[in-house]
């Protein structure tokens, strides 16, 4: 089963999260063949770090709590909020780079398919939907572009669109790259 992890950071936290970057990895690296997808939120400008957001593959969801609360930042108070949602992985491309992420929210509705033609467009590099954990209905989506946040927002309501016709959503975008220890740091 695949979970989205995702923590925001708390006001001013960086001097902790630099402090506390080699226990964060250690830790990541005992998880690192269950990380489908994982990487820092970016502030506008791109200079400053406003969270993380993990997708992990795990046999339930008391594993992906774990994974989630025991991880060093949250453990330090530099989260808040934590959030752990089911999700199908859908399409990863992303050696494509992507630069944005943006996630879609709704209140739960009938789970449906995705038609294919909406995945085929070359800015996604990665979408998931976020479901219930019995994937039944859908909560979300989360999708990953090589484009501007700015300019993700667009795609995004027209693929959540399809997917979620009747409730009101929210769509933030957030500046993002893709993350993990580099070989230099290993």
């Amino acid at each position: 089963m695949t979970f989205y992890v995702h923590g925001e950071d708390k006001p001013d936290v960086l001097a902790g999260l630099i402090e506390r970057s080699e226990a964060h990895w250690s830790y990541m690296d005992q998880w690192a063949d269950r990380l489908i997808l994982r990487g820092p939120t970016l502030s506008d400008d791109g200079e400053e770090h406003t969270g993380s957001v993990h997708f992990v593959d795990v046999d339930d969801r008391a594993t992906a709590e774990r994974f989630a609360y025991e991880e060093p930042y949250w453990l330090a108070g530099y989260y808040e909020p934590l959030t752990v949602v089911r999700a199908v992985v859908l399409l990863d491309r992303t050696e494509d780079r992507p630069r944005s992420l943006v996630t879609a929210e709704w209140e739960p509705v009938p789970l449906t398919e995705v038609a294919a033609s909406l995945l085929a467009d070359d800015e996604l590099s990665f979408v998931a939907i976020l479901v219930d954990d019995e994937s039944t209905t859908s909560v979300g989506l989360l999708a990953a572009l090589t484009t501007e946040p700015a300019k993700a927002d667009d795609r995004i309501h027209h693929i959540a669109a399809h997917l979620n016709a009747r409730s009101p959503m929210t769509v933030t975008a957030r500046r993002w790259q893709r993350g993990g220890r580099s070989q230099s740091d290993s």
